[in-house]
């Protein structure tokens, strides 16, 4: 029997709901473990995403980490060589200089600190500076992710949660037929964008609502967070 792959978003998703429905997602993916290929997808370096994985009684078989920019597979969280030179090879040696050259221009911006991966990234508060400074950047070659009214990050052209799945699921030979991907926030759109079966949980970000309706390959589940996953994950599975 070929595995189910599960490729979720974490803040909100995997770790959203509540206490309730948290544990029944974990129990029922505990009790198919060998059956199910787990990918957490997040904005989040694998730094910051330390404390979350100590908590988890979950640990995933890959992660897709700052926002699809880096990937670790395995127990050991270990990069994994394709993968590394794809992302090395979208990441030019000169993209920090010629972004941080735009951000000058741009002081609302307020980058954040301890970013890991083939990024910068910036919190805003004003979404229309925000949406300026996006379209400054952007005719250098990059891709530009507003998300979740307050993040900001400048990705290599190409390179997204998504891709970077479609990526991971080519290097280790694992079937898109197969694969579930979940998430709540517009750096989820790229996951959804994909083709792949998805759900979008409940307590989503509106802007995320209207990005995928009419794709008729996404739930869009009435339960927040792990509920949702579950919802989809025991229908998909």
């Amino acid at each position: 029997m070929q595995k189910t792959i599960l490729a979720t978003d974490l803040d909100g998703t995997f770790l959203g709901g509540s206490d309730q429905q948290r544990a029944a997602l974990y129990d029922w993916i505990l009790a198919r473990r060998q059956e199910i290929v787990l990918i957490y997808a997040s904005g989040r370096s694998l730094t910051a995403m330390q404390d979350v994985l100590a908590d988890l009684p979950l640990q995933p078989d890959h992660i897709i980490a700052d926002v699809g920019t880096s990937f670790y597979s395995g127990p050991h969280q270990l990069p994994h060589a394709a993968m590394e030179a794809w992302l090395d090879g979208c990441w030019a040696a000169d993209a920090r200089e010629r972004i941080h050259a735009v951000l000058r221009e741009h002081p609302h911006l307020r980058i954040q600190p301890q970013v890991e991966g083939r990024r910068i990234s910036c919190f805003y508060d004003d979404l229309a500076l925000a949406q300026a400074a996006r379209d400054a950047i952007a005719p250098l070659g990059f891709d530009v992710l507003l998300s979740d009214d307050m993040y900001l990050d400048v990705l290599p052209q190409g390179v997204q949660k998504g891709p970077t799945l479609l990526r991971t699921l080519q290097a280790l030979s694992l079937s898109p037929e197969r694969a579930l991907v979940a998430g709540d926030t517009l750096n989820d759109l790229s996951l959804f964008q994909t083709g792949l079966a998805g759900v979008a949980v409940a307590n989503r970000e509106p802007r995320l609502s209207q990005a995928i309706a009419g794709l008729a390959h996404v739930h869009q589940s009435e339960l927040e967070g792990a509920g949702g996953v579950l919802e989809a994950l025991q229908r998909f599975h």
